[in-house]
């Protein structure tokens, strides 16, 4: 009982700064704002509620998504994008060209994360040897 909320609660951290993350580099000047308040408040609305549907799937048949690393980045990108849509309009003329922006974005980074952090970070800490020694 306990080791699945455990994975859930981990589920929902991973899940939250990716949407976060993805959010905060695809909208219109996050990185000459990235100290705005405004621009850090949409980011982790969209990053709690991407957050929130990925635990609630865990209670579904799309959780067998969540094993592999292609799957687990389109749940992402999709959560990431409804999250967005569900955070705020979208700042491009186009209305969902934002939504969906961020939604490949976080699918990226959740992709990248799943490469460099497995196995308890074992790219990294390689790469760290190597350079460091």
């Amino acid at each position: 009982m306990w080791g699945d909320w455990k994975v859930r609660v981990r589920l929902f951290v991973q899940r939250f700064w990716q949407p976060t993350s993805a959010c905060m580099t695809c909208m219109p000047g996050s990185w000459t704002n990235v100290l705005s308040v405004g621009h850090w408040a949409i980011a982790l609305q969209t990053g709690l509620f991407t957050g929130i549907l990925a635990v609630l799937l865990t209670f579904t048949p799309a959780r067998k998504l969540y094993a592999h690393r292609y799957g687990n980045a389109l749940i992402v990108g999709c959560l990431t994008a409804l999250g967005d849509a569900y955070s705020h309009r979208s700042h491009y003329r186009i209305p969902i060209v934002e939504h969906l922006l961020t939604g490949v974005m976080s699918g990226l980074i959740a992709l990248a994360a799943s490469y460099l952090l497995e196995d308890r970070g074992r790219r990294i800490r390689a790469v760290w040897a190597r350079v460091f020694g």
